[in-house]
């Protein structure tokens, strides 16, 4: 009877066959994994960087540019833009009207005003008036008049600025210890002054407040061949020029507006600096 195993070239061809299928066991087992692992499949084992479908890396931001030094300025977009050149104001005509202080009535005293003068102190009024200087500047000056026509001088002095008619100077004559010829000599002008007419024994006009003496060389005082001051011979021909009065300029206008007359109408002596409100 025949063996359960079979014939010994049955068991070859077997035993053969059990050995190739091993074989085919062990390299299947050993082999690559046919099946891919899916781009960005982290769990696949052993994966340790982007698959070859993967996007490319993203470049790399430029490094920022080095800061410029700061050299204490604004910033260039907070420059502001430049101003306009500012416009030089006009002149301004500025004047004050006081009543004489203690200090006034002190450097008064006795120069100008002295006890038995025909107007107290406190019928007078102390004036600073702006004035066109001989230069082309503005000055400020001082004068001292009657109450009474404070408000007027004002308006005479603001015409004449307005006008550019210039002064040489305009100082109380007490600057000159009350004396007229050294306040004349100085081509200064000036009003109060508590004196009698030259060569008289009456009060003039300056004693009341109510007369002005305006750039006296320019205007001097004229009777013949006598001129007061001095240098005023120079303007007795009364060509036109800076600071000479003239027959219906302004300065006689401007006056004349203010009520006051004019010394240079007079036939003998001949005032070119004297104005007041009597014709006196």
């Amino acid at each position: 009877m025949a063996s359960s195993s079979g014939s010994p070239a049955a068991r070859t061809v077997a035993t053969l066959g059990l050995l190739l299928s091993a074989s085919l066991l062990v390299a299947c087992s050993s082999g690559p994994d046919p099946s891919p692992t899916p781009p960005g499949d982290s769990s696949a084992a052993g994966a340790t960087g982007p698959s070859d479908r993967s996007a490319p890396p993203e470049p790399a931001a430029p490094a920022p540019a080095a800061a410029a030094p700061d050299r204490g300025g604004p910033a260039a977009q907070d420059v502001p833009a430049s101003a306009p050149p500012a416009v030089p104001q006009a002149p301004v005509f500025e004047s004050t009207v006081s009543e004489i202080d203690t200090g006034l009535a002190a450097r008064m005293t006795p120069s100008s005003w002295r006890e038995g003068c025909p107007v107290p102190l406190s019928d007078l009024r102390y004036l600073t008036l702006s004035h066109r200087t001989f230069e082309g500047g503005v000055a400020t000056g001082e004068l001292v008049v009657h109450a009474d026509v404070a408000d007027g001088v004002v308006t005479v002095f603001r015409t004449l600025f307005d006008a550019g008619y210039p002064i040489r100077s305009m100082r109380l004559v007490d600057d000159f210890g009350g004396d007229d010829d050294a306040s004349m000599a100085a081509d200064n002008t000036s009003a109060f002054n508590c004196r009698p007419v030259a060569g008289t024994d009456r009060w003039s006009e300056h004693s009341f407040g109510r007369a002005i003496d305006v750039n006296p060389v320019e205007n001097p005082w004229v009777r013949g061949t006598a001129v007061a001051p001095p240098a005023g011979a120079a303007f007795v021909a009364r060509e036109p020029a800076p600071g000479v009065v003239l027959p219906d300029d302004v300065v006689v206008r401007a006056f004349a507006a203010a009520g006051w007359s004019w010394g240079g109408a007079w036939e003998s002596p001949v005032d070119y600096q004297h104005f007041s409100t009597t014709g006196r």
